[in-house]
Order: structure tokens, then sequence, then C-alpha cells
């Protein structure tokens, strides 16, 4: 990229013209092939969910959420009319498209449109979500309609530097990371130190494709295995 400087000689950002504030989400339905994401709705996702995350063996996957474990659905709904009612984050809820059934929730948060800025987070997989195809494809609508629909040019994931599998994740999906920050969050009576990752607009397309590549059936055998991974898929591309 080349250098950009101003009268002074000093070295400057890229210029960008005809740059405005993206559109906030709106909670619009995004359909893919495996899953659908719906805004949030207590009344039609709260008892999927609840019975889809009440489905494993501990409370292991709350250790590192901000909320949970909740005991029983109706504290679990209480939460759920909660961060339906939000707008920033901005939950929505994984469907199935084989069952019809909520299996997890994610949210776009820290909306920042005046610098197309935004956060993927409150990533809630029940293991009937986990290391599916579904799982992928859910992050990958919410990426693409971040960045193809709403404009957006930089799309973070941010977690506890020692949650090992958050981390893992976030570099699968192509993330790129930035560093950690030092006692940045008190959350469940400790400090958390928080790992940075993001993609910018730049990486997308090469992402978007290796994504494709991935989803596609033709690269998942019979028994649902895949045939390439989406690292290898993203690194012969971008090569």
């Amino acid at each position: 990229m080349p250098e950009h400087t101003n009268e002074f000689g000093q070295p400057i950002g890229e210029p960008m013209p005809g740059w405005g504030p993206r559109p906030l989400p709106s909670g619009a339905t995004l359909t893919g092939r495996y899953c659908r994401l719906e805004a949030l709705d207590p009344a039609r996702h709260t008892r999927d969910l609840f019975a889809a995350l009440s489905s494993a063996r501990d409370d292991r996957d709350w250790t590192y959420m901000s909320v949970g474990p909740f005991a029983s659905e109706v504290d679990f709904g209480a939460w759920t009319r909660e961060a339906a009612s939000s707008t920033d984050p901005r939950h929505y809820a994984v469907v199935d498209q084989r069952s019809g059934h909520a299996v997890g929730t994610l949210s776009l948060m820290r909306q920042d449109p005046a610098n197309g800025v935004i956060e993927v987070g409150s990533v809630m997989f029940s293991p009937l979500l986990k290391r599916t195809t579904v799982a992928t494809e859910a992050q990958f609508l919410l990426m693409a309609h971040a960045f193809d629909d709403l404009g957006y040019r930089r799309y973070e994931w941010k977690c506890d530097s020692r949650n090992a599998p958050s981390r893992r994740a976030a570099e699968r999906l192509g993330f790129g990371y930035e560093g950690t920050f030092r006692q940045a969050v008190v959350y469940k009576g400790r400090s958390r130190d928080t790992a940075w990752f993001s993609i910018i607009g730049s990486e997308w397309p090469v992402l978007r494709q290796a994504f494709d590549v991935w989803l596609d059936p033709v690269n998942f055998d019979d028994d649902g295995l895949q045939r390439r991974s989406l690292t290898d898929i993203r690194t012969r591309i971008a090569a």
C-alpha cells in the first residue's frame, strides 16, 4: 500500500473519499443453506435455547460468558427478554434449518457506524451447534451481513485471553490476532485480560470465497465430515 503524506510531508492514513456512517444492524433475518439467523424473540426462542444449552454435561461453557449459567427456564427467559430489547448488542438466534429449532445465539455489538467498526459477541453455542457446519455458517452469515449488506470496514472478535477455545475459533474463522489488553474488564468477580482479533475489509474477499468453498455440500463426505479444512482452503486462495 502506498504511503500517503500531507502538505508537511508527514505520513497520514489512507484517504476515505465519500465515506459516511454505516447503517445500524436492523435484526433482519439472515438465511443460509444450513441455518438462519433470526432476531432473538423470547416467545419463539427461549424454550428451544434453554433445552439446547441445558444438554451440556456441565456448566463449563458459561465460564467465560458475562452471564449464566441459568438455573431454570424462567431465569433464562428473563435474560432473553432483556437481550431481545437491546439494539446494541443486537442478538440473533441461530435456527437449524433441518430441525427448525434455535440452538444458539450470537450478536453484533459495540456498533460504531461512524467509523465502520462492529464486533461479534455473546456467542452462546449449545452442544447441538458446536463443531458443526451450522456453527460455521452462522458466523459467516453475520460476517457477510456486516461487510456486504451494511458496509462495515472492521469486524472484531474479543475474548478472555485465557479462553483457548474462543481464540482457536477466531483464528480458524480468519481473524487476525492484534494483541492483549491487560486488566481490561472485571466480570464475575475476577479480572480479565482481553485478547483482540479482527478482520478488515481488504481481507474479506478472500475469506468470503473460502467460506463459500468450505460450505459447499461437495466439501463434505457421506458422513458429513469435511474434505478440506477452512484454513487450508483460505491459505490456497490467498496464495
